[in-house]
């Protein structure tokens, strides 16, 4: 079975995804989190979180491999190494797993980013960057010409599952902002940038009212199904890049 340096991979990584340069939240701590013992991998593993399932699950495959995650370890902080966060460390080390964490710079880059890959699964052809964050757009932007309808099965075929609309804006669409994972409260900061549609994955419960409020559609397709798409991109170029297996642990959370 060939193998590959970790030290490559984490390097390739890093400088396909920009992570030295792209802002992001404090726990996010983009990068290799968890080195391995040997230093080599001969499978990558992709997910959306590091939990605890998720690690066990990982540690089944056989030999070292990389799991990929959109949100690592320290994604709530600093923390004593007990309970979990102890059982996930120890699990990880016995299997010889290495984990890296892509947040932000995974959502926003332009080709194996979650927007990107989810606004060409909505067979939006051409888009713009969109809604600035810290210097950084956080989003995409389409022209399109759809009943809400329409669009609202699009999104559900892409992301697997169901789909809750607030109809707080015009039933024929034509500007659409996307923003995959939580990016729900920012509703009245994104009505302001003239889009009438906007999809993410969700939100407070005041984004509801604030959307009708502001007069425009949202489209909530889930925090974690919007944003399966980037680590599956992200492993499927690695793996043609290097040669090697791969596979996605799913373990959805419904929300």
């Amino acid at each position: 079975m060939p193998d590959v340096a970790l030290q490559t991979l984490s390097d390739h990584i890093a400088t396909r995804l920009r992570i030295g340069e792209l802002p992001d939240y404090p726990g996010a701590m983009n990068g290799l989190q968890l080195q391995n013992r040997g230093g080599r991998i001969v499978r990558l593993l992709a997910a959306v979180d590091a939990s605890l399932p998720v690690i066990r699950k990982a540690a089944e495959f056989p030999g070292p491999s990389l799991l990929i995650v959109h949100h690592g370890l320290f994604w709530k902080g600093a923390q004593m190494i007990t309970g979990a966060a102890f059982e996930k460390l120890r699990i990880a080390l016995d299997a010889d797993l290495a984990l890296y964490s892509a947040h932000l710079p995974l959502d926003v880059h332009p080709v194996l980013g979650n927007n990107a890959c989810l606004a060409a699964a909505l067979g939006f052809r051409k888009t713009t960057a969109f809604f600035d964050w810290k210097g950084m757009p956080l989003g995409l932007r389409a022209t399109v010409n759809l009943t809400r309808d329409a669009l609202t099965a699009r999104l559900a075929k892409a992301v697997g599952g169901p789909v809750h609309v607030c109809p707080g804006g015009p039933e024929r669409i034509r500007q659409v902002g996307l923003i995959t994972g939580g990016a729900g409260s920012e509703v009245s900061a994104i009505a302001a940038t003239g889009v009438d549609t906007f999809i993410t994955g969700e939100g407070p419960h005041w984004s509801y009212p604030a959307a009708e409020e502001a007069g425009i559609n949202v489209l909530y397709g889930g925090h974690y199904a919007t944003e399966t798409f980037g680590v599956k991109a992200l492993a499927a170029h690695l793996a043609a890049a290097f040669k090697l297996p791969w596979e996605f642990i799913d373990h959805p959370t419904g929300l």
